[in-house]
């Protein structure tokens, strides 16, 4: 067993490597600009979401209480007719790009302490480089693409853009096992 004292290091390491790998991915390579799409009559739906003044909140349409309601004529022509949607509604105001990295940073660390947490309990002082690699690449790779395919799966998120969330996962769990496994406490 490792001690997360012995990790602190490669816990905030991998989280700065992983930042900054995601800063590449979306403002150089940005291969995600093509997840969003834009309504035909964006000026419409803007006014038809702002007359109804809704809160910052989630949302979806046709919205039903429990599968009861769900099964009536009613609501049944309602997802007939369309559209079927989820809707996430932000405060108004530009978003705040500083709070997301601030928090994407943390959400970083986290993923770190956590694969450093599982590995040091997992091994101990001295293990082979691939043996930590294949620990904390793993725990990473499934903390950092578990939302998206989840995303795929209840909330229709197009497959394409999860298999790219799929590649950034790869990516950064790659990312902080080579970090992990470079720094792990020798005996």
């Amino acid at each position: 067993m490792v001690p997360l004292t012995q990790l602190w290091l490669p816990i905030i390491l991998s989280a700065v490597i992983v930042f900054v790998a995601s800063s590449l991915i979306h403002m150089v390579l940005k291969w995600h600009n093509s997840d969003y799409r834009a309504l035909s009559n964006e000026e419409e739906i803007r006014a038809a979401i702002r007359k109804g003044s809704p809160t910052p909140g989630q949302y979806v349409l046709p919205h039903c209480v429990d599968m009861k309601e769900r099964n009536t004529p009613e609501v049944r022509k309602k997802y007939e007719e369309g559209p079927v949607a989820f809707l996430v509604v932000s405060p108004n105001g530009e978003p705040n790009m500083g709070k997301g990295l601030a928090l994407w940073f943390l959400y970083a660390a986290a993923v770190a302490f956590m694969a450093a947490y599982v590995a040091g309990h997992t091994l101990g002082a001295g293990a082979h480089y691939l043996k930590v690699f294949r620990i904390v690449g793993t725990v990473s790779f499934l903390t950092y693409v578990g939302g998206s395919v989840q995303m795929g799966i209840w909330m229709g998120k197009p497959w394409g853009s999860v298999l790219k969330d799929v590649l950034d996962g790869l990516i950064y769990g790659l990312l902080s096992a080579g970090v992990f496994g470079w720094l792990w406490p020798k005996i």
